[in-house]
């Protein structure tokens, strides 16, 4: 989706230790064994994400009755003083009341509901600090870095050892069952490459500040320790994903991207309920429903709009045909006015968090 709208995502979403590196010996030799193999890694991996179609929800009714259902008891259970720090939220009631957050990171993979809440990322691994903010090799990323840490193949709950700016020169391709953690620092991925979720599954990304998104690639990228290849022109979106099961975005603010925020490719269905788009300035980035194919192709699209506010000439193209059963039900929590997104919204973004205190 084209057009850069500011936009925060609010999702209803101590031994600690580094990776080794991977001895220069062998990754020299992997990096050659590898070269003319790169075609037959993409295959398999494409594979691999044809299979996880399986993953597909096939009853959305039931997941919509179970949001409803959790929403409903966190707010009387609120009404009723049985949480002294209760926002209604069941997400963030589940773990933002423990002053002792930051001990229990972890815990965070079990508060998702809806759509999300089989996503684990990280957490059956172990934790990896990451101290470095720098990205000089794609290909050969330094142990403490941010893509040293989502590329490795084991299970990873990733934190940051304090506040940082992260310049990636090339898109951060990330691997299965990771969690990128930001709680307690401020970490900003900004003013370069932005983050790929492509053909993996179980990745939770929490509490970044994503910005400022450039188009990059032409370049050679590291995507696990055992392969890298050639990466074609990236959009430039906040966070793309493609071909990928069980993602949990939630608690990261995004903005001024080159295309979208955030793209999920591969046939979505919208249904955008109570919304509030401000587009930018730039009189080619308005629509907040870009499509790069003819009409022909996405005329049947299931794209809708109800009750958003459209701000500085932002816009919504509307497509298909009206919700079916099973979408209705599922799009049928009633959404509040836009007009109040600002106060339902206040607590949305990268939320600001301090060790022994309630997020």
């Amino acid at each position: 989706m084209a057009g850069s709208f500011t936009f925060f995502f609010l999702c209803s979403f101590l031994l600690l230790a580094s990776l080794n590196a991977v001895s220069s010996g062998e990754e020299k030799y992997e990096l050659q064994s590898l070269e003319n193999n790169s075609t037959m890694a993409d295959r398999a991996i494409e594979n691999r994400g044809i299979e996880r179609n399986d993953d597909a929800v096939d009853d959305p009714d039931m997941v919509a009755s179970m949001v409803d259902m959790s929403i409903r008891n966190s707010t009387e259970r609120r009404k009723l003083g049985f949480f002294s720090c209760g926002t209604g939220n069941p997400i963030d009631d589940c773990w933002r009341c423990d002053h002792s957050w930051q001990r229990h990171r972890k815990r965070l993979a079990d508060c998702a509901i809806g759509f999300g809440r089989n996503a684990v990322g990280g957490r059956d691994g172990r934790y990896y600090i990451v101290t470095n903010p720098n990205d000089d090799d794609a290909v050969n990323p330094r142990p403490g870095t941010l893509r040293h840490a989502v590329i490795q193949d084991k299970p990873l709950w990733i934190v940051f050892k304090r506040d940082m700016v992260i310049t990636l020169k090339q898109e951060l391709i990330m691997n299965s069952f990771k969690t990128i953690d930001a709680r307690g620092v401020n970490v900003h991925i900004a003013n370069g490459a932005c983050i790929t979720i492509q053909y993996v599954t179980n990745i939770i990304i929490h509490g970044l500040h994503i910005h400022d998104c450039k188009q990059t690639g032409n370049a050679m990228v590291r995507s696990s320790p055992s392969h890298y290849g050639w990466r074609t022109i990236a959009d430039g979106d906040g966070i793309s994903i493609f071909g990928a099961s069980h993602i949990w975005i939630d608690h990261n603010s995004l903005s001024n991207c080159a295309d979208g925020l955030i793209d999920a490719i591969m046939d979505p269905t919208i249904n955008s309920q109570g919304n509030r788009y401000l587009a930018p300035a730039n009189p080619n980035a308005k629509e907040v429903t870009k499509r790069v194919l003819t009409s022909g192709r996405w005329k049947n699209w299931n794209w809708r709009s109800s009750g958003d506010l459209m701000l500085n000439g932002a816009y919504f193209t509307p497509s298909g045909a009206g919700a079916g059963g099973s979408y209705a039900k599922a799009s049928s929590l009633s959404a509040k006015p836009s007009s109040v997104v600002g106060s339902l919204t206040s607590g949305a973004g990268a939320l600001f968090c301090r060790r022994g205190r309630q997020c």
